[in-house]
């Protein structure tokens, strides 16, 4: 099973900017941030912290941020080819479940279980 989703837009932050709800997060560099189209409201763990693990455009990354319902923010500094469009996985053959579900203090079959609003597609 995956979970995926796409960048939907980019932003360059400076030293000091708030990400996120409540400004959790606060760019301690100059920063790239993706703006994902995926939140708790399709199932993502609303709990995932900062640092959780995705994999974007062929490179591993994380999580910044609060995760709001509909869209959740990660770090592109990094990942100098990503831009709006690019590809971003939450779990599947790059990211493990089971390490999305231990940073959000739960198992994987609860995210499994809490998947909604996303389309279910069966490859085989």
């Amino acid at each position: 099973m995956s979970l995926e989703s796409k960048v939907i837009c980019v932003q360059e932050l400076a030293a000091g900017e708030p990400v996120g709800y409540g400004a959790r997060f606060i760019t301690d560099r100059p920063m790239r941030v993706g703006v994902v189209a995926m939140g708790y409201a399709d199932g993502y763990p609303r709990h995932a912290p900062t640092g959780t693990p995705v994999w974007v455009a062929g490179t591993l990354s994380r999580l910044i941020g609060r995760v709001s319902m509909d869209m959740l923010c990660i770090d592109l500094t990094d990942v100098p080819g990503a831009g709006v469009g690019s590809p971003v996985e939450f779990w599947g053959r790059n990211v493990l479940a089971s390490d999305v579900a231990a940073a959000a203090g739960t198992i994987p079959y609860q995210i499994f279980c809490n998947l909604r609003r996303v389309p279910l597609t069966w490859q085989g």
